[in-house]
């Protein structure tokens, strides 16, 4: 006979990140939705909005992926997957830096993850093909949760892509090629697609269907709920034994015992 004790949930704060296309509004409505919400998380900026000159070495692989794309927007230099490995490793370095923030209980939300990496580079991988991208996008996540886990929570904003377009080119003040509006229609099917592989990690809020106020709102309510019960967050690389980054917790002390313990 086994006797079960349950073990109080990981005390670390929520690992959260916020997706969709240029434009789309993820920063403005995640701002909205943080107004006022006590204790405030940690914002991580997306790739667009990082500092192009500092010291650090996620800004160092990014600045290397800019010179390379000579000034594309979704960081395209012609090596899909070098790109993805060098994406890949920012956002394993993301995590490093937060960690003592996600011990100490704090919400921490990226703007953009691992599942931009994914659609962008899958899409590239397989031009005018989105059931392929689809399959490549799912293993590429498959691979980046090998360097790190990948978050408990991921919102996607979507919206009508012209729309989105619109306001990219009116924020950063340029026009983008006809490939380029492509590209950012096809990354919207593809998130969208995506988002249906894994209901339990993914939120969706429509532009399409909620008004500012609302959408604020739902990601407010997301974000709110996302500490609840979490598990413990483990080194994928070293397997199943692994201690969790957070609270030191090893497998096994999970307050299961044996009468023959």
């Amino acid at each position: 006979m086994t006797i079960t004790a349950h073990r109080p949930a990981c005390t670390r704060g929520p690992l959260i990140s916020a997706e969709g296309l240029n434009g789309v509004g993820k920063t403005y409505l995640t701002n909205r939705a943080l107004e006022g919400l006590g204790p405030k998380p940690l914002m991580l900026g997306a790739f667009s909005q990082r500092a192009t000159r500092h010291p650090g070495l996620g800004d160092a692989l990014l600045r290397a992926l800019r010179e390379a794309s000579v000034g594309d927007p979704f960081l395209r230099g012609g090596t899909p997957m070098t790109e993805a490995l060098i994406l890949m490793a920012i956002k394993r370095h993301d995590l490093d830096t937060v960690l003592p923030e996600l011990a100490s209980g704090r919400p921490v939300i990226e703007g953009r993850s691992v599942d931009t990496t994914a659609v962008c580079q899958a899409l590239q991988l397989h031009p005018g093909d989105l059931d392929a991208a689809r399959q490549s996008a799912v293993a590429l996540l498959g691979l980046a949760a090998t360097y790190r886990p990948l978050p408990d929570l991921t919102i996607l904003v979507t919206d009508d892509p012209s729309k989105a377009l619109e306001r990219a080119q009116r924020r950063d003040r340029c026009a983008f090629t006809t490939e380029q509006a492509t590209f950012m229609a096809e990354a919207c099917t593809l998130f969208e697609q995506l988002a249906t592989t894994d209901p339990v990690r993914y939120r969706v809020v429509d532009r399409r269907h909620v008004n500012e106020y609302e959408a604020a709102q739902q990601i407010r309510a997301w974000i709110e709920g996302a500490g609840d019960d979490l598990g413990c967050l483990s080194e994928p690389w070293q397997g199943p034994g692994a201690a969790c980054m957070c609270c030191g917790t090893e497998p096994g002390m999970n307050g299961r015992y044996s009468p023959n313990s």
